[in-house]
């Protein structure tokens, strides 16, 4: 292994980078349709049921195949490595947005409508500051999901660490199996403890105490 830290490490750091910039842009995707759907869905429960519906059902296309559907749409690459992604990225955030939002008590509801808010003020300051720790549980899950699975983009011509993780298996390899496996779970428990960390950062400190 040091062997291979000494002759390919700067490719290993490329690979480490574009595994990153693949599973970073599938998540940010992710967070910024699935958050507002999810709140709008709280608002429209006969339509929140086929939109869960319809995810949940994307959520069992295996991974593989769906990255094959991608390639005669949009060929091979990062871009439809990255749309892939988003799509197993959806599920998580949208159903604990959804379920984070609809759990927040009526009471408070009721009070940000008797202190005058709006609909759109009462999300915003009142039920998502509330239903964060759940969105955030959804987010972090959504997270190493996309880390993980972004290995696979390999195969589409994506780069990232998959790369070195089926070139060590295709080849018997294992330094280089191991130079793809152990960065990407380092990275996926460094994305669920920086989130962790975040989602302590913007819970209430109401809430954060209540909870401890």
């Amino acid at each position: 292994m040091n062997q291979f830290l000494l002759e390919r490490g700067n490719e290993l750091v490329t690979k480490i980078g574009e595994h990153i910039f693949i599973s970073g842009m599938a998540l940010g995707l992710g967070i910024l349709l699935a958050v507002p759907i999810g709140i709008l869905l709280t608002r429209t429960k006969r339509t929140a049921a086929i939109i869960i519906g319809l995810t949940s059902a994307l959520q069992t296309v295996p991974s593989l195949a769906l990255l094959a559907l991608m390639i005669p749409i949009f060929g091979v690459g990062k871009i439809p490595a990255i749309i892939a992604l988003f799509i197993y990225s959806l599920l998580p955030i949208l159903r604990n947005t959804y379920i984070g939002i609809k759990e927040v008590s009526s009471d408070y509801k009721d009070a940000a409508k008797g202190m005058g808010m709006t609909n759109a003020q009462s999300i915003f300051m009142v039920e998502l500051p509330i239903a964060m720790p759940t969105i955030m549980a959804g987010i972090r899950l959504a997270a190493v999901y996309v880390i993980a699975w972004a290995t696979l983009a390999s195969y589409i011509g994506a780069g990232g660490l998959g790369d070195f993780i089926f070139s060590g298996l295709n080849n018997y390899q294992p330094d280089l199996i191991f130079a793809g496996t152990i960065p990407v779970t380092i990275l996926a428990l460094a994305a669920d403890l920086l989130l962790g960390l975040l989602e302590k950062k913007i819970t209430p400190k109401a809430l954060r105490e209540a909870d401890e």
